[in-house]
């Protein structure tokens, strides 16, 4: 009855599993089994071989964003329909495959294949763990900045410590940036102890700077710890506080690329993921890591996290209560 009385908590764990049985099914329920990816730039043929439903195709506004993609094996041709050229990759199974596919096709349609030139670009694949680790120690952040401040704060809540912090010149805001301060550099540091620790073991891919990839989660953590003090600014149930916690947590879980690719989901998918402060991280994360971005490249995302945080500070100092 305990359980059933907490309104909040009860409502909350009804309302997870729907909510993550919609989600996953809305991103990835399409129930066709599309064996290959092929990415496409420009628009300047309406080609036959763009109509086959077993393959993924993925529009890129940057030629130079998909070349990368297919030196990474991560699709199997890239067609350029303003050259009306193709490019493969002479590592791969796939693209070799797909390849004589794409010809196959052009000949039974009438349409000489030899009228669309050839490239071939060479690349080994990127390892998954490679892909991968920016996003675990991203969720590590998310767990540590989120659910470390935001039960701390209700905690101190519940227990009397802030009616008695509020007797003394303490002010809101500054008790919220000593919060985010602290909470940082223990995150930062433990998220570097695991990083350095695995990489002498696994060897990851780095292609950019460390400093920058050091600056860049310390920026994500800042935000992701704002982002849990506006949660725990007034609420006083922990119970409530998880619920409430998970509601920021799941969406960045299965949304943000902590796991898999986004490429290829909705497109409005792909929008609500920018809202969430864990998906500029990690696009940036990787960009530093596989692509070798300098501090420059990823400046939009630092500012876009760095706005966020401002405006967290603020919701969480304007909502913030004592007792």
């Amino acid at each position: 009855m305990e359980f059933v009385r907490d309104k909040g908590s009860f409502i909350w764990n009804m309302a997870l599993p729907i909510f993550l049985i919609f989600g996953f099914a809305f991103a990835f329920g399409r129930g066709d089994q599309q064996v290959f990816t092929v990415g496409i730039y420009g628009s300047g043929v309406d080609h036959p071989f763009l109509q086959l439903e077993d393959i993924n195709f993925i529009e890129y506004d940057s030629l130079e964003v998909a070349q990368n993609r297919l030196q990474r094996h991560q699709l199997s041709l890239l067609l350029n329909l303003d050259e009306q050229s193709y490019a493969i990759n002479e590592l791969s199974a796939e693209s070799r495959v797909v390849e004589q596919l794409f010809q196959g096709y052009a000949e039974d349609y009438s349409i000489a294949p030899e009228g669309w030139q050839r490239q071939a670009i060479s690349g080994q694949a990127i390892r998954y763990i490679d892909w991968l680790v920016p996003g675990v120690l991203a969720m590590n952040m998310m767990f540590s900045g989120l659910f470390g401040v935001g039960f701390v704060i209700v905690r101190y809540r519940k227990n009397g410590v802030l009616k008695r912090l509020k007797a003394t010149p303490l002010q809101p805001m500054e008790f919220v940036i000593s919060q985010i301060v602290s909470r940082v550099l223990i995150v930062v540091l433990s998220a570097s102890v695991v990083f350095s620790g695995t990489n002498l073991f696994l060897r990851f891919v780095m292609h950019g700077s460390y400093l920058t990839l050091l600056l860049l989660a310390t920026v994500a953590v800042t935000s992701i710890i704002s982002l849990g003090l506006v949660f725990a600014s007034r609420i006083r149930s922990e119970e409530l506080a998880g619920g409430l916690l998970n509601i920021v947590v799941w969406p960045m879980m299965i949304f943000s690329g902590i796991f898999f690719s986004l490429e290829g989901t909705p497109p409005i998918l792909q929008q609500v993921a920018n809202i969430l402060p864990l998906t500029h991280f990690l696009r940036a994360a990787r960009s530093v890591m596989l692509d070798g971005a300098t501090l420059l490249e990823i400046v939009p995302s630092l500012l876009i996290m760095l706005g966020m945080t401002l405006l967290f500070l603020l919701m969480a100092s304007l909502f913030f209560k004592w007792e």
